[in-house]
């Protein structure tokens, strides 16, 4: 029951900002992509809607904020901002995608 108000309070049911929450809660938790789907499980059996678990999930594994530097380091500041900026994007896109061709929104 705890769990459940905690997720009633970040994610409220509105389909254009549940999306952005998720992708950004996945981008800053950056994680192994099969541990994404665990942790989307969860969040669905708490209630949170399709499309923002589909974009915490596609962010999870694509996204890695706290990586920037490290990537920076290697591949330069430019293409590691870029990348995780367009992967951003595209982790809401894919979720609208998703979600829509399962016709559920």
């Amino acid at each position: 029951l705890y769990l459940k108000d905690y997720y009633s309070k970040i994610f409220t049911g509105n389909i254009f900002i549940d999306p952005i929450i998720g992708a950004l809660s996945g981008s800053i938790s950056f994680g192994m992509p099969i541990t994404s789907y665990i942790a989307g499980g969860e969040l669905l059996k708490q209630g949170v809607s399709l499309l923002a678990v589909t974009a915490f999930i596609m962010a999870w594994t694509t996204v890695g904020i706290t990586m920037i530097p490290l990537e920076a380091s290697f591949l330069g500041k430019r293409f590691a901002i870029t990348r995780n900026i367009v992967n951003f994007l595209f982790s809401l896109i894919i979720a609208i995608l998703v979600v829509y061709t399962l016709k559920i929104i």
